[in-house]
Order: structure tokens, then C-alpha cells, then sequence
């Protein structure tokens, strides 16, 4: 194992599918000459040459139209989105053509392309560069949506998407992890889309979160060992398909749910989970399920106001002394 920056995972995970398959190109703002608004794909222009890594105009629809009718002719696109908020605009393409295209070609038609960038908030940025996205894409039908917490887990599984994927894969990052290290081995590894992963062990409660609320489910977790009460943390890694199974064989364990998600409450992913696991486990539960989001309202800008918006381990650990029933 050594250690990267979240980063270089992610360069490492698209320059090794490029080596090994021709088909693979990047494309996207900024990703070619100015080496990618985030340093993502450094030194890959130089490599791969003007062709395979190709600068954007600022057209996120046009750009992504593009990088679907390729992926449909039998190249492997991939497209970085400097933000996901941008990426509204190319939400044309994605939900009326790329997910739909397999369904109405009978399956002749496909569309092995991978959208990625950053998702979320990240810090002051104001209310238009702010929004998390992972659950409105997973309301699509024909689509893949993978989120991730760590260089390691984006890796494997952007490899993964790259290689072996058929369908479009949403891949979401976080702005504000890109220079975070991680331990990453030498040796090639790819993690299967769809699979849930326990961070932590635990016995008395279930924490599940994703992306970079992930930091606030462990720290919630390491709090509350302190007390004495110890909490068993899953990363979904992929939204959907969603890893039901992984979350059920774990709320059998523990007998409660807390869910920590940086999702605006309505129709979100933790919606989905607490239907699924009420229907599916009720009977093992021994508290009602709850879930800490982001506060139903745009992020504004000031400091103040996004502490107030976001999950805070301080509230994910008192949400959990809720669930246990235990004395304020």
C-alpha cells in the first residue's frame, strides 16, 4: 500500500484504463491544458496527446451530447463535469439519451459513458454551486450512481465504471477531498458497483452515509465509542443500485438505523433506504428509523449559515442517543 492524494487515484484509475483501451478519452473544461480544474487530470495531455484528452468550450449540453453520441458509436467517454451543479445543464442528454437509449433501441444501442466531477457543497460557495445531486440522479431509470468517500473506494470503482460498465455511470467526488490521502495498493483492483461497504463494526446502531458525510458518520462513531455504545458505519459507495442487503444484514445486528446524508429531506436517499428496511426488517427494529440531511432550504453563504445547513457529528451523536433511547 502507499500513500496518494484523492486525486491522483482518480488520474491513476482513468490512465490506466486509457493504456489498456485506446477507445477511453477524457473531455470536459479546463482537463487538457490547464491539466483539470482540480489537478484531476494532470500530465494526462501530455501522455494521451489533444485527441484523447480534450478541452471544452463552456457548453456542458453541447459537451455531453458529444461525449453520448461517441459513446453510442463504440468509444468509452469520459466526461468531467467541473461541478455537478453545472451539469443541470446538460440534464437533457442524460435523462432523454443516454439513460433511455438501450430501452428504446431493444438493447441495440448502448452507452458506456462515465460523467464525473465534484458534488455538493464545499464550503462558501453560495446556494448555485452548493446542491448535492446524488438522489435526483438515482430517480433515473437506466443509469448507474456511484458516490464516493475515499481515493480508494473512487478508484477501484472508477476503474470499474471505465472497464466493465455498460450502462451511463454518474460518479460523484467531493470538491473539498481532492487533496486528501489515501492508502491505495500497487497492484490493479476493481470494486464492484452495487456493493456497500462497513467501515466499522459495531452492535448497538447502524450509521449509514456516503461521500463526504462519511466523515461525519465516523466521527460520530468514534464520539460515541467514548460513551460506551458502539456504532457499526456503512459506506453506500454506490446510490443506486442500492446495497439494501448489506444495510438489513446490519440493522439484524444492531436493531436501529441512523442515516447521515447531505441531501436535501425530500425524496431522498435516505427515503428510500427507510422505506426498504421497514418493509424488509421491521420486525428487527427496536427504535424508530431516523435520518439527519441538509436543511430543506438553498445553502447560503455565510459561515454561520452553513454549519446551521449541513449534518454535524454533534447532531448525528445526539440522533443516535435518540434511537438508544438514552437520558439527554
Amino acid at each position: 500500500m502507499r500513500q496518494i492524494a484523492f486525486r491522483e487515484a482518480l488520474r491513476e484509475a482513468m490512465n490506466e484504463e486509457m493504456r489498456r483501451d485506446e477507445r477511453v478519452f477524457l473531455m470536459g473544461e479546463e482537463v487538457a491544458e490547464y491539466n483539470g480544474a482540480y489537478k484531476v487530470s494532470q500530465g494526462m495531455l501530455a501522455e494521451f496527446g489533444p485527441k484523447r484528452i480534450i478541452d471544452t468550450p463552456i457548453s456542458e449540453l453541447g459537451f455531453t451530447g458529444i461525449a453520448v453520441g461517441a459513446a453510442q458509436n463504440g468509444l468509452l467517454p469520459i466526461v468531467e463535469f467541473m461541478t455537478w451543479n453545472f451539469a443541470v445543464l446538460a440534464l437533457d442528454q442524460i435523462l432523454n439519451t443516454a439513460s433511455k437509449m438501450q430501452a428504446m433501441s431493444g438493447g441495440q444501442i448502448g452507452c458506456p459513458i462515465v460523467l464525473r466531477g465534484a458534488n455538493g457543497s464545499a464550503g462558501q460557495l453560495g446556494a448555485q454551486h452548493s446542491t448535492a445531486f446524488e438522489s435526483m440522479y438515482a430517480n433515473i431509470p437506466g443509469i448507474k450512481v456511484v458516490s464516493v468517500s475515499n481515493g480508494y473506494d473512487a478508484k477501484g470503482l472508477l476503474k470499474q465504471a471505465i472497464r466493465y460498465e455498460k450502462d451511463p455511470i454518474i460518479f460523484m467526488e467531493s470538491e473539498v477531498m481532492y487533496g486528501e490521502k489515501c492508502e491505495v495498493p500497487e497492484e490493479e483492483y476493481y470494486i464492484e458497483i452495487g456493493k456497500a461497504d462497513i467501515k466499522r463494526a459495531g452492535t448497538d446502531v447502524t450509521i449509514v452515509s456516503f461521500n463526504k458525510m462519511m466523515k461525519v458518520a465516523l466521527g460520530a462513531a468514534a464520539e460515541l465509542e467514548k460513551e460506551g455504545i458502539s456504532a457499526e458505519v456503512i459506506d453506500l459507495r454506490t446510490i443506486r443500485p442500492l446495497d439494501v442487503k448489506t444495510i438489513l444484514e446490519s440493522v439484524k445486528k444492531t436493531n436501529r438505523l441512523v442515516i447521515v446524508e447531505e441531501q436535501w429531506p425530500f425524496a431522498s436517499v435516505s427515503t428510500e433506504i427507510t422505506y426498504n428496511i421497514q418493509k424488509d426488517g421491521f420486525d428487527y427494529l427496536d427504535a424508530p428509523i431516523r435520518r439527519i440531511t441538509s436543511a430543506d432550504a438553498p445553502m447560503h453563504y455565510a459561515p454561520t449559515l452553513v454549519d446551521a445547513y449541513l449534518p454535524s457529528i454533534a447532531n448525528t451523536v445526539k440522533l443516535v442517543k435518540e434511537v438508544m433511547y438514552m437520558k439527554k
